[in-house]
């Protein structure tokens, strides 16, 4: 069975990102049988800032992060939800994916599909930046695909599509899981080789 973390990175509560990763979630379930999901909405569970007590598992760690931590590493894949806020993705996804250690391992050499998330036109800054800055020390896999949502507050809103660009974005979210969910059990391989060398290269250049 693979398991895909669908990880909200607005820390607005009800925020359209997490009813994008409501709909994404119920998109698996239906779509995708056998294919189980863990949710995990910043708006709803804020997380401290990063600070060194993680390395040692200090309490406030313990008590905040370790099961998060525990989940991530059972999950395959990973749908990145991230709204554009100033051009930037949140501070608290920037947040999450730096406690995601490389000792622990939780995202390292499984695949990720960004979901870039917009209430007008935009979504292409948060896409590039997460591309450009968040695998390096984490390891995760991005895909070649990405999804981009504009104007978010128009859909995702009732049962069925209503206008054609959504119609458009429904077909095209199903297609990317699609290859996520290959992505994630091909790498399943890479894990299992013996290749990965944490010892000698925790690290990315």
């Amino acid at each position: 069975m693979t398991k895909l973390a669908v990880l909200v990175g607005s820390h607005r509560p009800q925020s359209q990102s997490a009813k994008v990763g409501r709909f994404i979630e119920a998109m698996i379930c239906k779509e995708f049988p056998g294919t189980e999901t863990f949710g995990f909405d910043l708006g709803g569970h804020p997380l401290p800032l990063w600070d060194e007590g993680l390395r040692t598992w200090e309490e406030k760690w313990e008590k905040t992060w370790r099961s998060i931590s525990r989940e991530l590493k059972s999950c395959d894949g990973f749908i990145v939800i991230a709204p554009a806020w100033h051009g930037m993705a949140p501070p608290a996804l920037k947040n999450l994916l730096l406690l995601c250690e490389e000792k622990e391992q939780e995202l390292a050499h499984k695949a990720g599909l960004i979901v870039a998330v917009s209430s007008s036109m935009g979504g292409a800054f948060p896409v590039a930046e997460l591309r450009m800055s968040s695998y390096k020390n984490t390891h995760l896999c991005y895909i070649p695909e990405h999804i981009t949502i504009r104007y978010v507050g128009d859909i995702f809103n009732q049962d069925e599509a209503i206008w054609g660009e959504e119609v458009y974005i429904r077909q095209r979210l199903k297609y990317a899981l699609s290859l996520l969910i290959e992505y994630a059990k091909a790498l399943k391989a890479v894990r299992e080789s013996g290749v990965i060398d944490t010892k000698n290269y925790l690290w990315g250049m």
